[in-house]
C-alpha cells in the first residue's frame, strides 16, 4: 500500500524554509495574484500580487531589525487580513520570533501570554487596541483589516516621526520606513540567514482538555508539513481559497497561509461567518478548507433549500442517477447539481476539513455532489499534519482520516482488545518542546515519539481512525472502556439536537462510573416542526425521548443514563471544538 500511494504523490519543489518558500514563490510568480483584500468592508475584492507582498514583508522585516527586535518575540493578534499575514512572515523570516494569539482569548489571557512569551512588540488590529493599550511591551503596532494598498504604486499615508517605545505606531509608517531602508541598502533582514531547526514560532495550545502551552516550532516543521500535504493535496497557482478560520491556528496557518503561497494560488479574506457564500462567490474560490462545523451547517442547508422547494426527491434521483453514471465513468455532477454550485461561485472543486473529525455521511453527501472533500487528523505539536486522506482515492474510506503523511509514522500502542490504542507518531514536523516547560514535554516526546493523547486505529493498508481523546475515556468498574466521541456522534445525528457533550459522572448507588450527557437541542428545527409556542418543558420531553430511543441501538454499558438539557452554548475554542474541562 505504502508504495502505491507514493507512486500517485503529486510532484513538489523542495523547500527548507518559510522563507525561502515565500523568496521562490515571489520570484516564480511575481505577478500572480496572492491576495484578495477589500478597500472597505462590503467593497469588491482587490488584488495583491507576489511581488508586493515580498516588497511589504522585507521593507517590514527590515524596519524591525532597525528597531532593536532583531530575535525579539513578537506577537501577533487580529482579524484575518493581509497585514496580519505580513506582518507574520516579516517576523519569522529574518526579524524574530512569532508568536500568534487567539483573538477570542479575554484581555488578561492574552497579556498573560505576551509575559509569559516575553514578546518585545505586539502587532494588533484596531479591534484590540484596548487590549494592549496599557501593558508594558516596547512596541504596539497597529494594523487594519481594510484599506491595504494594492498597487506598488500607490504612495502610503504614512507619518515621518519614529516609532516611540511604549506608544501605538501604525503599520504603514514601518513599512515605508523599511522601503526608504532597503533602499539606501540596508540588507539586514533581506541577506539574514535562516537556521530551519531553531525555535522561530510559539503557539499556544487551544486547550480543550487542559490549559494553554506554548508550542515550539521551527520552520523545517512547517516547511515539511506544506510538503507532504501537497503530495497528497493537489492546489494549482490558478487555484484561490476563501480564508475562514482563525489564522492563529495552525490548521488555517500552515495550510491556508503557508500552503497556498508556496504553490502561487491567492487568498481572499471572508468578511465573517455569515459572508461565507457572499465572499465565495466573489472571489471565485476553488478551494475551501474549514472545519466540520462549517461543512456540516452547509451541508444542512442544501437540504432544507431542496426540501423547502420541494426538491428534496428530485436531488436524490440525480444523486442516484450520477452514482450509476460515476461507476460507467464519467461524472455529471457540474452539469446535475449546477444550481448548488453556482452558490458557491460555480468554481469551487475541494474542501478540506480539519480540526476534528466530520461526519461521514457529510463527506460522501459532499462527493456526491461533485464537491472533493478531504479531511486530516493533526495537532498543533506537528504544525499540524499528522495523517490525511489523498484526493486521488475515492470516499470509500469516509471514516478514516488517512495514513501518515510521507515524512512521517504512525503507529498504536496499549491497543485494547478490539485493537485502540494510543496514537503516537514520529516525523520532522514534531515540535521542538514546550516552552519553558521541559518536564511536560519529556511527557509527550518519547524516544522521538510524540505520544498524542488521542485513541485510535489502523486498518490493513495503514489508514488511521480516531475513537477519541485518551483523557475522555469513560472506565466502567468491569474493565469496560466508553468513548464519548462514539456516543456523542450517535446523538448529533439526529435533527432534534444541535450538539453534545458526553462524559461520565460516578453514581454512588450503582458503585459504578455511568454515562451522563449535556444536549443542546436545535431550537430553529424544533419550531419550525412543532410551533413557537413549544415550551421548555416540551423540549425537555422531547429530547429525553430522543436519547431513549438512541439507548436502544446501545449496548447497555454505552447507554445514557443521566441527561443535561441546555440552552446555553458549550465554551468552544475558536475552531469550534467544545472544551471538554470548561463545560463539566
Amino acid at each position: 500500500m505504502e508504495n502505491k500511494l507514493k507512486e500517485k504523490y503529486h510532484e513538489v519543489s523542495n523547500i527548507t524554509s518559510l522563507k525561502d518558500m515565500l523568496n521562490s514563490s515571489a520570484q516564480q510568480h511575481k505577478d500572480r495574484t496572492a491576495f484578495l483584500t477589500k478597500k472597505v468592508k462590503g467593497g469588491a475584492y482587490e488584488e495583491i500580487t507576489y511581488a508586493q507582498v515580498k516588497n511589504d514583508v522585507d521593507a517590514l522585516g527590515t524596519k524591525l531589525i532597525s528597531m532593536g527586535l532583531k530575535d525579539a518575540a513578537i506577537a501577533i493578534i487580529g482579524e484575518n487580513c493581509y497585514e496580519w499575514i505580513a506582518s507574520y512572515f516579516a517576523v519569522v523570516n529574518g526579524a524574530g520570533i512569532v508568536v500568534p494569539l487567539d483573538k477570542e482569548l479575554g484581555k488578561e489571557e492574552i497579556q498573560n501570554l505576551l509575559r509569559t512569551a516575553n514578546c518585545k512588540a505586539v502587532f494588533f488590529t484596531q479591534s484590540f487596541e484596548e487590549y494592549v493599550s496599557d501593558i508594558e511591551i516596547d512596541y504596539k503596532i497597529r494594523m487594519k483589516v481594510y484599506g491595504d494598498r494594492t498597487d506598488l504604486n500607490e504612495p502610503l499615508k504614512v507619518s515621518d516621526a519614529e516609532p516611540v517605545k511604549g506608544s501605538i505606531c501604525n503599520w504603514e509608517d514601518l513599512v515605508a520606513s523599511g522601503e526608504a531602508l532597503v533602499r539606501g541598502g540596508d540588507l539586514s533582514f533581506i541577506d539574514s540567514i535562516i537556521d530551519p531547526d531553531e525555535m522561530k514560532i510559539i503557539l499556544f495550545t487551544s486547550g480543550t482538555t487542559d490549559a494553554a502551552k506554548g508550542v515550539m516550532l521551527s520552520h523545517r516543521n512547517i516547511a515539511v508539513n506544506v510538503m507532504d500535504t501537497c503530495k497528497i493535496a493537489l492546489i494549482t497557482p490558478e487555484d484561490r481559497t476563501l480564508s475562514i478560520l482563525p489564522i492563529h491556528h495552525t490548521f488555517e496557518s500552515t495550510m491556508g497561509m503557508s500552503l497556498i503561497l508556496y504553490r502561487g494560488a491567492s487568498t481572499a479574506f471572508c468578511e465573517g461567518l455569515k459572508y461565507v457564500n457572499k465572499n465565495l462567490v466573489e472571489a471565485q474560490a476553488t478551494v475551501l478548507i474549514g472545519v466540520p462545523l462549517i461543512f456540516e451547517s452547509i451541508y444542512d442547508k442544501i437540504w432544507k433549500q431542496a426540501e423547502k422547494t420541494g426538491k428534496a426527491k428530485t436531488l436524490k434521483k440525480a444523486i442516484k442517477f450520477n452514482k450509476t453514471m460515476k461507476s460507467l465513468g464519467m461524472d455529471a455532477s457540474r452539469k446535475l447539481f449546477k444550481s448548488i454550485h453556482e452558490k458557491f461561485g460555480g468554481k469551487l472543486r475541494l474542501l478540506i476539513s480539519g480540526a476534528a473529525g466530520i461526519d461521514p455521511n457529510v463527506l460522501r453527501g459532499y462527493d456526491d455532489l461533485g464537491l472533493k472533500m478531504l479531511q486530516g487528523y493533526g495537532l498543533t505539536e506537528c504544525a499540524p499534519l499528522v495523517s490525511g486522506t489523498p484526493d486521488f482515492y475515492d470516499s470509500k474510506k469516509a471514516g478514516s482520516v488517512g495514513p501518515a503523511v510521507a515524512s512521517g509514522e504512525i503507529r498504536i500502542i496499549d491497543k485494547d482488545e478490539d485493537g485502540i490504542g494510543e496514537i503516537i507518531y514520529r516525523g520532522p514536523n514534531v515540535m521542538l518542546g514546550y516552552y519553558n516547560l521541559p518536564e511536560k514535554t519529556a511527557e509527550v516526546i518519547r524516544d522521538g515519539w510524540f505520544h498524542t493523547g488521542d485513541l485510535g486505529f489502523l486498518d490493513d493498508a495503514g489508514w488511521l481512525y480516531i475513537t477519541g481523546r485518551k483523557k475522555n475515556v469513560i472506565v466502567t468498574k468491569n474493565g469496560k472502556n466508553i468513548y464519548p466521541e462514539e456516543v456523542e456522534y450517535y446523538i448529533n445525528r439526529n435533527k432534534y439536537i444541535q450538539e453534545s457533550l458526553v462524559h461520565g459522572y460516578e453514581d454512588d448507588d450503582n458503585e459504578d462510573t455511568l454515562v451522563s450527557a449535556q444536549v443542546r437541542p436545535n431550537y430553529e428545527v424544533i419550531y419550525e416542526e412543532f410551533g413557537e409556542g413549544f415550551g421548555e418543558e416540551e423540549v425537555q420531553s422531547l429530547i429525553k425521548r430522543v436519547i431513549s430511543e438512541i439507548n436502544e441501538k446501545l449496548p447497555i454499558y454505552k447507554r445514557i443514563r443521566n441527561i443535561a438539557v441546555r440552552k446555553d452554548e458549550f465554551i468552544k475554542t475558536t475552531t469550534k471544538k467544545i472544551q471538554r474541562h470548561k463545560n463539566v
